[in-house]
């Protein structure tokens, strides 16, 4: 068991899409004890290769599934711990976007590794929203089993290398009893993470700030004319000209060059480009939720239909 000794004013105990999922899982389980039985509840939600092309919704309904209340409580206590500042970074569809695309990873690592039986459990998804706070906050403090300091990444690290040498053993005594963890599952939940959270879904700031922004930013500069260009040399007419050119010289002081036209500037670009030096300022957190919303709205203009 894991929980974050991070804590922050800014960011809430509490989100809608981690409480909805948390909701979800605890009214499925009270079903499954009080009403229907672990038997029934499991045949229409856990997941069976056997029995795919008869029930395709159970390869996102095993993860809303548990076997036992032990099974119930360790997941919703990871997600509970490292969900909502994930959200709050993110926004809550995408978040329950990436719950279920890690869920669904869990189903690929259960069939590519030979993985028998129901499968069932949040596990794949919780831990890949806990790789996703890694990722973010390497540097964490967190207690492991609440007992055992240790910061994020090494936290995640011990969690893959123990699920990986154990569902190595598991496939080496496969039939064995004692061996039903799907261990192959959790790995493919953070596979997936991994993948997501490495494939560019949104443009850098720095990206970002060059597509948005019609002129380059000139800080701590100010914009100098254009160099006048050098005049063609002209013919002499005759010296009465030359005088006069001369004279004209002396008296006329050197006008100043015209500045070349500046490109209108988008009021939402000015707006963007202040988010952007905010951000770098005083990091993502410190936005407000328009200004978030604003960032958000031009990430998704960037990116175009989907």
């Amino acid at each position: 068991m894991a929980f974050s000794t991070e804590t922050e004013n800014d960011t809430p105990r509490m989100t809608r899409a981690v409480q909805g999922l948390i909701a979800i899982n605890v009214a499925i389980y009270f079903l499954q004890v009080a009403l229907v039985g672990n038997k029934d509840m499991w045949g229409w939600l856990a997941f069976d290769r056997g029995d795919l092309a008869h029930s395709l919704w159970t390869v996102v309904t095993y993860a809303f599934v548990h076997a036992n209340l032990w099974h119930l409580l360790f997941n919703m206590i990871v997600l509970w711990s490292f969900g909502p500042r994930v959200e709050h970074l993110w926004s809550a569809g995408r978040f329950v976007a990436f719950y279920l695309w890690c869920a669904l990873g869990g189903v690929l690592g259960h069939l590519m590794f030979g993985g028998d039986g129901q499968l069932m459990g949040a596990s794949a998804a919780v831990m890949g929203v806990m790789l996703a706070y890694a990722m973010q906050w390497p540097d964490d403090e967190m207690l492991l089993f609440m007992v055992i300091p240790m910061k994020v990444k090494w936290a995640v690290t011990f969690f893959i290398v123990f699920n990986l040498v154990m569902g190595l053993g598991a496939m080496a005594a496969a039939g064995v009893p004692g061996t039903q963890v799907a261990y192959m599952a959790h790995l493919g939940g953070l596979a997936f993470a991994w993948f997501y959270l490495r494939t560019p879904s949104a443009h850098s700031l720095d990206r970002l700030r060059q597509r948005i922004s019609p002129v380059a930013d000139l800080p701590d500069e100010t914009p100098r004319a254009i160099p006048r260009s050098l005049p063609r040399p002209r013919e002499r007419t005759n010296a009465s000209d030359e005088a006069v050119a001369k004279s004209k010289a002396v008296v006329v002081k050197r006008p100043v060059a015209p500045q070349a036209p500046r490109a209108a500037r988008d009021p939402k670009a000015d707006a963007l480009n202040s988010v952007l030096d905010k951000i770098s300022a005083t990091g993502i957190e410190s936005l407000t939720n328009d200004e978030k919303r604003l960032l958000e709205e031009m990430s998704k203009k960037l990116r175009g239909p989907s």
